[in-house]
């Protein structure tokens, strides 16, 4: 007797073809063993099975519950060149009716990035065509059953220039950093307020000092550096900006006495702040040992600030610690400082499926907290068991969290009115202020330059398209920056490494990474300031050390996020 019992398998069945493109369905449905048009595997692959015939759709068919669209540049292992391809994942889901565990919409595009990110899993990346579906039909059948279907299209590209990965300061060309003009502005905006010599410039980066003097020279001729004593030198402020050189900070009443301290750490962020300062005046304090302190004092809405910025920061233990000092210092000196904010930049945690979730360029994180009520992780290292990463974390969090419910406020004001968030106008407003310098351009960015790469190993990138809205989606408004709540993080290992960082921020709960800010907010901590917050705009998708183009936008955006949540706070009492 023939067996003939329905059963549920994992089905393709080819949907289309073209010159240059295939589409393909790959379905759970229940078939009968008998039927001779089904290839049936066995063993290992169980459960498995290919229908040769071309599905047909009648009638109108349901639109698919998410997509994801995804370029794939791979080198051929026989011409050396890059071939290129677009591939497009379409889902659909169970209906609850079908499954006890049917997830939700947002549950949805969590399950499709996850199936994602595995199928395209560095260390098991299918580089072959027939390895790519069988691996999408295999974590189909054993990981994601409440998947229903997926459909997969893909098309040969050609003529399309393959996507150069930006590179970070820590990832210079054949280990050698090229000695440009631009470079030494770098160097000396990182240095800031250090003065730094031409033998430091040259002896750190093993140039020649009279190379490294003349675009010195150039700059200077820019008036965007200038010489102080003992040949060094600093970054030239603006014109319109009043620096008073002072060995120590002069002596102020109690009503000028700031509540609220800033601390930045790129030269680019200090600018965007200062610019949303009203009668301000920088004190800066060079010294010949140890390290030089700027001051920005002035007033945003009611309340008096002052403005620092770090004079290096970075992964050696010489900059952290300059960076855990200068904190100290800073509140020292200004001893009735109540709020602390961390502004900048920082990288952005992408989510490939959901819109809403998605955190992209130009776009503001602020710190809040994560399901722990932590709001900053440091990871100290990351250690590979046979269960997968265990991650060893120092926590932070501030006891009063004032600050993050004035984010959260904003945020939900900014997605449920027709009018305009207040950040945006404190945009606009600093444009008009900043584009009257010889500063960077703090202008937004072609959108066309907001690129998402996931690099799979062998020289191989993929290019990934921004999730597209749903139904429900909170659409974004044209030059209104999004805010997003959630933790921060850094920590060299996790984020030198793209597979680690994702792990790590699925695992946390983490929306964007920075430049380990642990001494700073351990100095925040240690001098008994209760309510701090890190504000991060992102510039890039790892930890804001890549895509200089987006810094300087990305730096505003995150001050004006900053001056709106100020001017949410009530006024100051010691009037």
């Amino acid at each position: 007797m023939t067996e003939t019992k329905d059963e549920e398998q994992v089905v393709m069945t080819p949907k289309g073809k073209t010159a240059n493109s295939t589409t393909l369905v790959i379905e759970r449905k229940k078939i009968q063993k008998t039927d001779d048009k089904m290839h049936i595997a066995g063993g290992q692959h169980t459960g498995i099975v290919i229908n040769k015939e071309i599905v047909i759709e009648n009638g109108t068919s349901e639109p698919p519950h998410l997509s994801l669209e995804f370029r794939v540049f791979l080198v051929s292992s026989q011409t050396g060149k890059h071939t290129q391809e677009s591939r497009t994942l379409r889902f659909w889901f169970r209906p609850a009716s079908d499954s006890t565990d049917h997830p939700s919409e947002d549950g949805q595009a969590t399950v499709a990035q996850d199936f994602f990110k595995e199928l395209v899993s560095p260390k098991e990346f299918p580089r072959d065509y027939v390895g790519f579906i069988k691996k999408i039909m295999k974590l189909m059948q054993h990981n994601y059953q409440t998947i229903k279907k997926i459909e997969v299209e893909l098309k040969q590209l050609e003529g399309e220039a393959v996507p150069v990965r930006p590179l970070s300061a820590e990832e210079p060309l054949g280990n050698v950093t090229l000695l440009t003009v631009e470079k030494v502005l770098d160097l000396i905006e990182s240095a800031y307020p250090n003065p730094i010599t031409i033998q430091d410039v040259a002896k750190d980066n093993s140039w020649d000092e009279e190379e490294v003097a003349h675009h010195l020279a150039e700059l200077q001729s820019r008036n965007l550096v200038k010489n102080l004593e003992h040949g060094a030198f600093t970054r030239q402020q603006s014109h319109d900006v009043q620096v008073t050189i002072v060995k120590q900070m002069p002596t102020m009443i109690s009503s000028k006495q700031p509540t609220i301290a800033i601390i930045t750490a790129q030269y680019c962020e200090k600018l965007a702040v200062d610019a949303m300062i009203e009668n301000k005046e920088t004190f800066v304090r060079y010294t010949t040992v140890g390290e030089s302190n700027v001051y920005t004092l002035g007033n945003i809405g009611a309340h008096r600030i002052v403005c620092t910025k770090l004079p290096s920061v970075g992964h050696t233990r010489e900059a952290m610690t300059a960076a855990g000092n200068t904190t100290t210092r800073l509140l020292g000196t200004f001893q009735k400082v109540d709020y602390v904010f961390l502004v900048g930049v920082g990288g952005g945690v992408p989510h490939y499926t959901d819109y809403n979730k998605h955190v992209r360029l130009g776009d503001v994180v602020v710190s809040y907290p994560s399901k722990d009520k932590n709001i900053y992780l440091y990871c100290e290292k990351a250690n590979q068991t046979d269960k997968g990463y265990e991650f060893e974390v120092k926590p932070y969090r501030p006891n009063n969290l004032n600050l993050q419910e004035i984010a959260r406020n904003l945020k939900s004001s900014a997605e449920n009115n027709e009018v305009t968030a207040p950040w945006v106008n404190y945009i606009k407003d600093a444009l008009n202020l900043l584009r009257t310098s010889t500063e960077p351009d703090f202008r937004p960015p072609s959108a066309d330059s907001d690129k998402l790469y996931m690099n799979i190993g062998n020289k191989d990138i993929i290019e990934v398209a921004h999730p597209l809205p749903q139904d429900k989606s909170v659409k974004r408004q044209e030059g209104q920056p999004r805010i997003h709540l959630g933790s921060i993080a850094s920590g060299r290992q996790i984020v030198k490494d793209d597979t680690l960082r994702q792990k790590f921020a699925a695992q946390m709960g983490v929306l964007s990474f920075d430049c380990e800010f642990d001494t700073v907010i351990e100095s925040i901590l240690g001098n008994c300031k209760d309510s701090f917050i890190c504000i991060r705009g992102i510039s890039d998708y790892k930890d804001g050390t890549r895509q200089k183009e987006w810094q300087p936008y990305a730096s505003l955006v995150s001050a004006s996020v900053m001056k709106a949540i100020i001017c949410g706070l009530e006024p100051p009492n010691n009037v």
